[in-house]
């Protein structure tokens, strides 16, 4: 089995670790580490190899964020509870994640993590950008100004997701804080610029090369055009970029990016840039991409070579029968390190129960994720006989019945069946063996995630993960617990079809996305601003891009609660979901307190800022609208109990 583009699994993790955890992560969002002193920054980093450690330490913030738990610190998975793709659901004592899905609270503090990750990322990134010249570069320029170009472009990224999350924040471009940089500003008009700024400076310092792991010139290309359209479409209250006319944004002179303005057109051009370098194409199959496709599973689906018609196992995953073998996910080009990802986050083989620090958690190399969205069914979780092959896991976020019921309608007045639905959802009653619910679960609606749940084969024993079958160096994983331990399918966050769609969305020019159709196997369309929005949810459903989509086509509304978004999340009440395993009596879907679209429209989506860092910043930082503690409609009530 040819294994080139996962050797990232069977690295050394101490290696990884000493280079990921070199500096100890700060208490609270706005502390510069302790060994990030004048003194040290003097000195350190002395060579090369020193900036390089730096840089994977940036990047390293994602991984926390990726393999921790995912309704406590993973943006993506919040973004996608919070859209109409998914229910809270889990068991009873899931209440975190019901929270986001309500838009409420549990507590003062309870979305603080990934504010105090990604403002230690963004410390990261000003501390490389800033000590990148002690060392002596000479003959070695064009690593220099991509190792900064990555520190910018991340600072960028990190930024973005702060505000997307929160809003009005700090703006933190130094890891010299001063007094101003305490005090919240305007995400609109001074954040946003320096976030495109950051991106302009990473795309001319980068190179094209595309290098695993690592941003290039083209994602920031990309990003900068999410981050534009968000921009425009949020707060500029645009509402067809493509009939629309959005203005430019100022940008900040520093390395990298003179100053000036960005347009539209400059926007369109960055993603044109990207088209015309042939650097990256669609997977000729939509399930390539996912882990599912795995040749494990693949095999156990077919006869062996030698014609006796005996299985490789006792099960078979008829949704995959059809594919050739070459296009299985950990065949050479596709899955993990494929032509059409951008940008991830990896994972690999190196987590561990004995890592330590502020930011790390034991399965920090771990995509976590794949073990939330794992199903939860007839207390037989991890049984291949009633769930091949999916493994078990804590059932959070169930898809929504709003995602299966609006994707069939799309289907039926098409005419037409589109793969990515059972490539994207489980349809559990006709796809698993024996389906049926858990006593202490709620809000289940019969399907579940596929994309990134967790997998194994008749190969593996109990709920081992198939990863563990990939290399015969690679038998167990280093937590001792594969179920939770043993998930590196990387997590998407570009692919090249969301810069084509991106681009049809810009122009009007229908042929981009006509492109993404055809690999569905859909009828090709002319442009609407309706076609793209349903060709973006069904293309990256569960893939955390759907809650901002939804929100940057509700400025235009004011993010009332006739918006796009509002009207989108309110059709969830009264679907019909089971709840403590009784499927005789389905309870209808309610919101908790008052309705989604009121709860949209008095916090246009952002998060409630964590009390602790209003009351660390003394006045600095002020809570977002919609977030009054004292108001019954902002906390979290027990349906289910």
């Amino acid at each position: 089995m040819i294994i080139e583009s996962m050797k990232k699994y069977i690295l050394s993790s101490l290696a990884v670790l000493t280079a990921a955890t070199m500096f100890t992560s700060c208490d609270d969002m706005l502390d510069t580490d302790p060994r990030v002193t004048s003194a040290t920054q003097a000195t350190f980093p002395g060579k090369i190899g020193d900036v390089e450690a730096l840089n994977t330490a940036t990047y390293s913030i994602m991984n926390t964020m990726g393999g921790g738990d995912a309704d406590t610190q993973h943006p993506f998975y919040w973004w996608e509870i919070m859209s109409d793709n998914c229910y809270g659901s889990g068991g009873l004592q899931d209440n975190k994640v019901k929270s986001l899905h309500h838009l409420v609270e549990m507590s003062t503090n309870q979305y603080e993590m990934p504010f105090v990750l990604l403002y230690g990322g963004i410390n990261r990134a000003n501390n490389q950008i800033e000590t990148i010249d002690n060392v002596n570069w000479t003959g070695n320029e064009a690593r220099r100004d991509q190792l900064l170009g990555e520190g910018y472009f991340m600072r960028g990224l990190y930024t973005l997701w702060l505000t997307q999350l929160y809003g009005d924040v700090p703006l933190i471009t130094s890891t010299t804080i001063t007094d101003e940089m305490r005090q919240e500003v305007s995400a609109e008009d001074v954040i946003y610029p320096q976030i495109m700024s950051d991106f302009v400076s990473g795309i001319n310092l980068m190179s094209t090369t595309k290098s695993s792991g690592h941003a290039n010139k083209y994602v920031a290309e990309a990003f900068l055009a999410r981050a534009y359209m968000f921009w425009a479409g949020f707060y500029k209250k645009v509402g067809e970029l493509a009939t629309g006319s959005a203005p430019a944004i100022d940008l900040v002179e520093q390395e990298g990016c003179k100053g000036g303005s960005l347009s539209q057109a400059d926007v369109v051009n960055y993603l044109k840039e990207i088209v015309s370098s042939g650097a990256y194409k669609l997977l000729q199959d939509y399930r390539s991409l996912w882990q599912y496709s795995n040749s494990y599973v693949w095999d156990e689906a077919h006869d062996n070579e030698d014609g006796t018609g005996n299985k490789e196992g006792t099960h078979a995953y008829a949704f995959i029968a059809d594919m050739p073998r070459e296009l299985c996910f950990d065949q050479p080009g596709m899955g993990n390190g494929n032509d059409e990802e951008l940008f991830q986050i990896q994972f690999m083989n190196a987590s561990n129960w004995s890592i330590g620090g502020t930011y790390s958690t034991a399965r920090m190399y771990c995509n976590y994720l794949s073990v939330f969205w794992a199903l939860r069914v007839n207390g037989n979780n991890g049984n291949r006989d009633y769930t091949y092959p999916f493994t078990q896991g804590w059932g959070q976020g169930t898809p929504s019945c709003n995602i299966w019921d609006d994707w069939t309608m799309a289907e039926t007045n098409g005419g037409y069946t589109d793969i990515r639905k059972l490539g994207s959802l489980i349809d559990c009653n006709n796809e698993l063996t024996e389906y049926s619910y858990v006593k202490d679960d709620c809000e289940e609606s019969g399907y579940g995630v596929k994309k990134y749940n967790g997998v194994t084969t008749d190969k593996m024993t109990g709920d081992t993960p198939w990863w563990d079958g990939i290399d015969p160096n690679v038998t167990s994983g280093t937590l001792s617990n594969p179920m939770q331990g043993d998930h590196y399918e990387d997590f998407y966050l570009m692919r090249y079809s969301d810069v084509l769609l991106m681009l049809t969305e810009l122009t009007g020019d229908a042929t981009y996305m006509n492109e993404v159709q055809r690999r569905a196997h859909v009828p090709e369309t002319a442009y609407s601003l309706k076609a793209v929005q349903d060709e973006r949810r069904w293309e990256f459903a569960f893939e955390g891009i759907r809650f901002n989509d939804m929100r940057r086509w509700s400025g235009v509304d004011n993010h009332s609660e006739t918006s796009y978004a509002a009207k989108a999340l309110q059709a969830q009440a009264g679907k019909q979901v089971v709840v403590k395993g009784n499927t005789a009596n389905k309870v209808s879907m309610k919101h908790m307190t008052c309705s989604w679209a009121k709860r949209y429209a008095d916090t246009q989506g952002f998060l409630a800022k964590p009390q602790s860092q209003i009351t660390l910043m003394n006045g600095g930082l002020k809570q977002n609208p919609g977030w009054d503690a004292s108001n019954p409609e902002t906390q979290y009530v027990d349906l289910y109990n």
